[in-house]
């Protein structure tokens, strides 16, 4: 029998973690919801979710002494996947929050629409690029008032538009990370999981 990859919901109190616990009992994939950080380096896969504003989820990460364990579980290359604004934090500062810094694993900043009611809320289709492994173009489900701008615009997977062109998605080495959710999207969502799980 296959053996199936154990995933771990990094715990930190900035996400909504329900509903991708929800997502992957329906896949039948284990997985568990924790701050322990043993457990999330024995684990196959990670994901980081977020919900909320930047400032707060940092402050939460650095509170629980959590900003350089997961540059570390990032950097030994762990299986990793950033939801919404664990998208966001990725990246070294945002709009959001000027003042604070960011993991900044990747170059870039988080910017504010300027056009259009925020935050965009629904159903919104993306563009994939040629650096993209697990994601069709599809329509995905947004709740977003920032989006990134890498430094390095090879690592986006793909684009979506709200007044302009945004980036939706990043892929690099170990690392994905969307700012749509994944697991509030359907089929789509279902599909990119089954991908990224590797069933």
């Amino acid at each position: 029998m296959e053996k199936k990859p154990k995933v771990a919901i990094i715990d930190y109190g900035a996400g909504n973690v329900r509903s991708l616990g929800n997502m992957l009992t329906f896949l039948d994939i284990p997985y568990e919801i924790t701050s322990d950080k043993t457990k999330i380096k024995n684990a196959d896969r990670i994901i980081f979710p977020g919900q909320g504003h930047f400032a707060q989820a940092m402050e939460k990460l650095n509170s629980s002494n959590m900003v350089s364990f997961v540059q570390d579980v990032v950097s030994d290359g762990k299986i990793f996947l950033g939801v919404c604004l664990g998208l966001q934090v990725l990246f070294e500062t945002s709009e959001e929050a000027p003042n604070i810094q960011g993991l900044g694993i990747f170059k870039g900043n988080v910017k504010k629409f300027e056009i259009g009611k925020t935050p965009q809320i629904g159903w919104n289709k993306i563009k994939t690029t040629e650096n993209n492994s697990y994601l069709g173009d599809d329509y995905f489900y947004f709740v977003n008032s920032y989006y990134v701008c890498p430094e390095n615009k090879d690592i986006i997977s793909s684009y979506a538009n709200y007044h302009i062109d945004f980036c939706a998605s990043v892929e690099y080495k170990n690392i994905t990370a969307v700012q749509f959710h994944p697991e509030k999207s359907s089929n789509a969502g279902i599909e990119f999981f089954r991908k990224w799980i590797g069933k």
